[in-house]
């Protein structure tokens, strides 16, 4: 992609240059508002080239949610439980998304040993090759994008990224924490 010369504009110095002749009254730090609404075009960019690499591969992203947990999980299974608990879905659509994963062959439920009432789910070769290809294309993707930087500014991009992350990680724990004064 090459690298853009900063004196480029895109359109949210052109949306910064509206913001800034509002009333002093109204309390928009710009530089925050930059920050905050290039993070958000950027998230919604990667967001739709993601939804587009999973149905190139006939994937949704419930499907992708599913599949990458069990893809992480030791030995690729894990209890509908799990799942229901590492994706914060009740176990009526978790049943529902495994019914749907086991339909096209990527999932296939087995009996838990020990437990006669229990299921294990487990990812399939189907399901793994599925997630392997539409994860290397993701990836590709990612790094074409992530190539308008040298690698010494995607370092500090991520150091930059990593200390605001930890900010809001923070905040959250909090329980006292307020996002206003």
């Amino acid at each position: 992609m090459g690298t853009v010369a900063p004196t480029s504009e895109d359109h949210i110095d052109r949306f910064l240059t509206r913001l800034a002749i509002l009333p002093r009254e109204v309390e928009i730090d710009l530089d925050v508002e930059a920050i905050v609404d290039r993070i958000g075009g950027i998230n919604r960019r990667v967001k739709r080239g993601m939804e587009r690499t999973l149905a190139e591969h006939g994937l949704s992203h419930p499907d992708w949610q599913v599949l990458t947990s069990l893809r992480l999980a030791a030995d690729h299974r894990s209890s509908p439980g799990e799942l229901s608990g590492d994706l914060e879905l009740s176990s009526g659509a978790m049943t529902s998304r495994l019914d749907r994963l086991e339909e096209a062959g990527l999932v296939r439920r087995l009996p838990a040993p020990g437990d006669r009432r229990g299921v294990i789910v487990e990812l399939t070769e189907a399901g793994r090759t599925a997630w392997d290809t539409a994860a290397s294309v993701q990836g590709r993707r990612e790094a074409f994008f992530a190539s308008a930087l040298s690698k010494a500014e995607q370092k500090q991009l991520n150091d930059l990224l990593r200390k605001l992350m930890l900010a809001f990680e923070a905040r959250e724990e909090d329980p006292g924490h307020r996002l206003s004064k």
